[in-house]
């Protein structure tokens, strides 16, 4: 079976298990509120595993090189990204949330549990070079549109989770550093969680969703169709035209991990910091929900076309 149809498949089963969790919560085995435990179990216990354990490989210069790779792709889709952005509100004239919504994507909750699934667990160590250009961007730029005002929350980003997840990981990696077999094993373990607790987990919050207000916006069919077609298809021809897949080994399968993280939906954390800042939650909320739902459509079109 081609790359392309295991991706594909992939993304349909996680969306199955996205399923079974609003299965559970339309039954009243639990509550759509639960879900803020299994949140904070993944956020600060299972992704940061996954981060740590993706570094848990051998230093070659072909992994090196390749994340190298990576980390290039990743500023130049945010860059790209973030001009493309300065269009659309122009011509649409997005509010904060709407403009984050476009420009951020939920990276961490979709695309590591597809590369560990599909690819393997020694890919996610690419996967991470977009989460770490993302989450600066999330907390500096981010944050300072839906604050209305300049300023950047280092603090945000230097304690996150999996920023240091990411650097523990990377000290390990660059200093050949392997963990013992005991600590090593229980954090592939715990890693191996990161698709189906994520997916039930979104499962139980989409259960909760008024979906008669939320496909009741008009200006939610215009954010989603910018967030999921056009700023992916102009990703996917940069990645696919730009020539960068032939400076390293498996170039292309690199970068289909930077197109992967730029295809998922909208970032949770929007939600999240509009809350935070009074900018519409539950609009942020819904937008999170419908470009989840399109991208069941959407995911497996691009990385066909990518893939051609």
């Amino acid at each position: 079976m081609s790359v392309t149809m295991l991706l594909i498949e992939q993304i349909l089963a996680l969306f199955l298990i996205m399923a079974c969790g609003m299965i559970l919560v339309k039954i009243g085995l639990v509550k759509s509120t639960d879900s803020k435990i299994l949140s904070t179990i993944l956020v600060y216990v299972v992704c940061p595993c996954s981060m740590i354990n993706a570094f848990q490989i051998d230093f070659t210069p072909e992994v090196r090189d390749g994340f190298l790779l990576a980390v290039a792709a990743a500023v130049a889709i945010m860059v790209i990204l973030f001009v493309v952005n300065i269009v659309y509100g122009k011509i649409f004239k997005l509010d904060p949330v709407e403009k984050c919504s476009i420009l951020y994507s939920n990276a961490g909750n979709l695309v590591i549990p597809l590369v560990t699934s599909v690819l393997g667990p020694q890919w996610v160590i690419f996967a991470s070079a977009f989460m770490c250009v993302q989450l600066t961007m999330l907390w500096t730029h981010g944050n300072s549109v839906m604050q209305g005002k300049g300023g950047f929350q280092w603090k945000k980003i230097l304690l996150n989770p999996n920023v240091i997840a990411i650097v523990i990981g990377l000290a390990l990696f660059l200093t050949k550093i392997r963990l013992p077999s005991l600590l090593g094993t229980t954090i592939s373990s715990i890693a191996s969680l990161i698709g189906p607790l994520n997916m039930i987990m979104l499962g139980m919050i989409m259960a909760a969703v008024k979906w008669k207000e939320v496909f009741s916006s008009n200006r939610i069919y215009i954010v989603t169709f910018l967030k999921m077609i056009v700023s992916p298809m102009i990703i996917l021809l940069f990645l696919k035209f730009s020539g960068l897949a032939g400076l390293v080994p498996d170039g292309k399968t690199i970068l289909l991990i930077s197109l992967l993280a730029t295809i998922t939906p909208s970032a949770s954390t929007v939600t999240q910091q509009a809350q935070l800042h009074d900018q519409n939650p539950t609009y942020a909320s819904a937008i999170n929900v419908f470009t989840t739902v399109v991208g069941i459509v959407t995911m497996p079109i691009m990385i066909a076309i990518y893939m051609m």
